[in-house]
Order: structure tokens, then sequence, then C-alpha cells
């Protein structure tokens, strides 16, 4: 008998499955039916366990560390909260959160259906973009900045190694590697600048001259050239106009001459 009390007295650790609260609830409660998708059921993990005396203790996890290590599933894959946000749904309706008119307004330009107003405009008065002054060259925008030649100074050409009576142009300078024009650099002409002095008579070809460098070339015994330009293209009729137009002023020069002599 004393056994039995021994037992009874025993305290039981079994949990009840589901707690019941007060509800309002007052209808029919065998009709009800356990939603299982609303009970979560969490693992408690054993982080570690101590051995103390002989007794082992077994520590349970804590609710956050339980969070962390849950495993990711299909069912529970997600955006970050905060991290998606629901687009304006325009033409829905007063209830959509911008009114009646979608949120642009009852009348007007930008209202109305099409590409509305340009970028820049200010309603007919001077736009900022044009009260603002210009910027020449480069900084503007424009081609005034860009250079028209490939420029070499006499001093470069010395050091190249031309020997006397040796022709300079763009091709001979470009096989001792003293250029090495690029992009649209290809296209453009050469041009001898002054800086330096040369010892040396060479045959020397190019589009232009700079004053200094003409007059150092000539005192040196050098023979200068200068290649002509491009030609801009014209229409035929223009040529032929332009060719009888200077076969007219040949003819009345000739004429003066024999007058004169």
């Amino acid at each position: 008998m004393a056994s039995l009390l021994s037992l009874s007295s025993i305290p039981s650790f079994r949990t009840p499955l589901f707690l019941h609260h007060p509800s309002p609830f007052k209808g029919n409660v065998k009709n009800l039916k356990a939603n299982p998708y609303q009970l979560l059921t969490v693992k408690l993990e054993v982080k570690r366990k101590v051995r103390k005396s002989g007794v082992v203790v077994a520590s349970q996890a804590s609710p956050s560390s339980v969070a962390d290590s849950v495993r990711f599933r299909l069912d529970n894959l997600g955006p970050q909260p905060g991290s998606r946000k629901k687009a304006k749904r325009k033409g829905r309706g007063i209830s959509a959160g911008q009114g009646g008119s979608c949120g642009f307004g009852m009348r007007g330009q930008k209202s109305r259906s099409g590409p509305g107003v340009m970028k820049g405009f200010e309603g007919g008065q001077m736009p900022l973009y044009r009260r603002i002054p210009k910027l020449r060259g480069i900084a503007g925008g424009m081609h005034a900045g860009l250079p028209n030649y490939v420029p070499v100074n006499l001093k470069d050409i010395e050091e190249a190694g031309f020997q006397e009576g040796e022709e300079v142009s763009l091709e001979s300078l470009k096989k001792k590697g003293l250029i090495n024009p690029s992009g649209r650099e290809r296209k453009l002409p050469l041009k001898i600048l002054g800086d330096g002095e040369l010892t040396v008579k060479l045959n020397v070809k190019a589009r232009a001259f700079s004053a200094s460098a003409k007059e150092k070339l000539e005192a040196a015994g050098c023979s200068i050239t200068i290649l002509p330009g491009r030609k801009k293209w014209l229409k035929p009729s223009v040529l032929k106009n332009l060719a009888r137009a200077e076969e007219y002023f040949a003819k009345k020069r000739a004429a003066a001459e024999q007058a004169s002599s």
C-alpha cells in the first residue's frame, strides 16, 4: 500500500496538448475541427552537455538561437521584411489610394495621355540650359578644341637620328617610332613646330609649319615642301563653273600682261 501511495505521489510531467482559453465563441464546439496549420512545432536542440559530478545536465537552446537554426525549406522561404513594396495601382478607383484621377489632378497637359512636357521646359520662360553662358572648346562640347594636326618639334626630329638628305614626312616619322597616331589622329596631317634646333639638312614635307620652325629650317639649309590640303567635295556643276571662271581670269591676266609689256 505504501508503494502505491509513493507511486501516486510522483508528479506527472505530461503537458496538455491544447490550452483552453476563454473565447466569445457560442456555437457547438463538437463541430469545430483543429487547424493543423495554426500549430507551430519548434524543435529545441540540445546545445551542449555539461558533466558535473557524474550527472549529465542538458541545457536547452534559447528561442533566438532556435530561430537561427531553423532549416530553410520551400515552405518558409520569403523576402526580407521591408524589401518588397507594393506598386501603385493607378486607374483602379478611389480605394487604390490616388483618388479618382489616379494622382494626375483634374486638368492640364500633365494629366493628358501622350509624351507630356519635354525635359527642361519651364512653361515658356527662358530655360536654365539657355540662361547659363556657353563654354568654348572641348569644355563646351564643340570641335573648336580638337587638334587639327599631328605636331612634331624640331628637337624630336634631331633626336630621331635622320641622316643628311633624308626625307621627313608623316610616313618616315611613323617608321622611326617618333609618332604613333591612333583613332582620330590617324587622319590628321603633319605640322612642324619650332621647339629646338636642327643641324642636319633634310627634306621636310608637311601640311603646315610654324613661323619659328620655318625660319630655323631655312637657316639650316633644309628644303621645305608644303603638302596640299584635302579638297572639299563639290558638285560636278560647281567644279565646272570654277574651271570656267579660272580659265576666264587666266585669259584676262594674260591680256593685261601683254598690254603692260
